[in-house]
């Protein structure tokens, strides 16, 4: 191979992992959004409130993913495999919901699912009991039993 074929292979292998790239990060993004809503039907249909996504999401930081139950921020997260979690949540998605729901003066809930796994929801022990008022310790419930502590809230 001359230069001007390495330089035109070259080329044409970073162009492929470019696109495939996008491809990737396209579908990630349909399915967080397809997630989202099927999250903000569930919380209508269990608690009668209607919810929807904060399209501000992408433009701002310290956002929820879902907007409309008060004194909540809603951060939601749909992931094909546990591959770095343990088998629960990453830290980086509970960082990012806290920031957001303390920008709101809010109670954070993640709520989040890995394919074949049911959805699992993270909250403050302090929602469940005030006995942790002030304390950052952590419950993963189940999306019925976060269902229960908000309308316990309300």
């Amino acid at each position: 191979m001359n230069g001007s074929s390495v330089s035109l292979f070259t080329a044409i292998t970073m162009t492929r992992a470019v696109m495939q790239w996008q491809s990737n990060m396209t579908n990630g993004r349909l399915k967080g959004a397809s997630f989202e809503r099927e999250i903000a039907k569930l919380i209508d249909e269990h608690l009668g409130i209607k919810v929807e996504r904060d399209l501000e999401q992408y433009r701002k930081a310290d956002r929820g993913d879902l907007i409309g139950l008060e004194g909540w921020t809603i951060e939601c997260k749909r992931y094909a495999s546990t591959r770095g979690s343990n088998g629960g949540y990453r830290p980086e998605w509970w960082e990012q919901a806290t920031k957001a729901a303390n920008a709101a003066h809010n109670q954070p809930v993640l709520i989040y699912k890995y394919d074949r796994q049911p959805i699992r929801c993270v909250v403050l022990l302090s929602s469940i009991s005030s006995d942790y008022v002030g304390k950052d310790n952590t419950a993963t419930v189940s999306l019925p039993t976060w269902f229960m502590l908000v309308r316990e809230s309300l």
